[in-house]
């Protein structure tokens, strides 16, 4: 089984130190006419590892209930979940419920969400949005796929992420460390998100869509970064196509690991309690 990396811990909120000097992974052997029953193994066996490396994975926005969750997603469009749970505390303490931000003041909101970018344009589907549950819903987020999308600035990925965290319904959440991620992997080399969410819904049981989409972004974010993925540090080197992209050398990988794999906060101000990384701190917080 593949090894581990380094998890923060909960208490010193470091990495501990390894006791020896790490090996670079072994470059994998995976045919290049790998089967779809091959393929269909080597997946499931990665998420079987992402499940050991994170068994703590979780959603990273903070809410305490759908209409929160909701809020939060929608805001997390080209932003990271950090700044959207830096963000939303003031936000949520000023417009409460469906009702309170569907008669929001547009500046006022656009100045509380600011720090998330493109505000405006957030705005205008919050505000939207929170007409609509007021209007058509009796102030509830609906718990159904075909009712989300039609509400504005919601789309298959904010509905499966509301979906699959506040109603347990499974849903596969294609993001962008998603896409990469699968496509690095061969699972697919599908580029639209609707056609890859099709084609890794035909790999998995239903019952790990939810829980898939957190281990595989999880791991996008603290390990297999866009740019420099750190592969000496991978635990699932072995199962990768794409080993070599980023950096083999484990101890200058294990430099480039994030979040709790690094020693460093999470992106959620109110973590789960089993979270081994130190919380993120307020917006403005030194």
């Amino acid at each position: 089984m593949a090894r581990r990396p380094a998890v923060t811990s909960s208490k010193t909120g470091t990495a501990p130190k390894a006791a020896k000097a790490a090996k670079a992974p072994k470059a994998p052997k995976i045919p290049k006419g790998e089967s779809h029953l091959a393929l269909v193994r080597r997946a499931r066996r990665i998420n079987r590892e992402l499940a050991e490396v994170y068994p703590y994975a979780h959603p990273e926005l903070d809410f305490r209930n759908p209409f929160e969750l909701l809020v939060a997603t929608v805001l997390s469009a080209q932003t990271t979940d950090l700044r959207v749970n830096q963000t939303t505390p003031a936000l949520f303490a000023a417009y409460p419920t469906p009702e309170d931000m569907a008669a929001a003041d547009p500046e006022e909101m656009e100045e509380l969400i600011r720090p998330t970018g493109f505000f405006r344009a957030k705005t205008k589907s919050l505000l939207g949005l929170s007409a609509a549950l007021r209007d058509d819903f009796g102030g509830e987020v609906p718990g159904r796929l075909e009712d989300l999308v039609k509400l504005p600035g919601v789309g298959r990925k904010t509905a499966n992420v509301v979906l699959g965290n506040a109603f347990g319904v499974p849903g596969i959440t294609v993001d962008t460390h998603f896409g990469r991620l699968v496509r690095r992997w061969k699972w697919t080399d599908e580029e639209d998100p609707v056609k890859v969410e099709a084609v890794i819904a035909d790999i998995f049981p239903k019952s790990e869509w939810t829980m898939l989409s957190h281990r595989v972004i999880f791991h996008g974010r603290r390990i297999c970064h866009a740019r420099k993925p750190a592969c000496g540090a991978c635990p699932i080197a072995p199962l990768c196509p794409s080993y070599g992209e980023g950096e083999t050398d484990p101890e200058k990988a294990r430099k480039l690991l994030k979040y709790e794999m690094g020693g460093y906060p999470g992106q959620r101000l109110s973590p789960p309690p089993d979270f081994p990384g130190k919380p993120a701190p307020a917006l403005g917080a030194v």
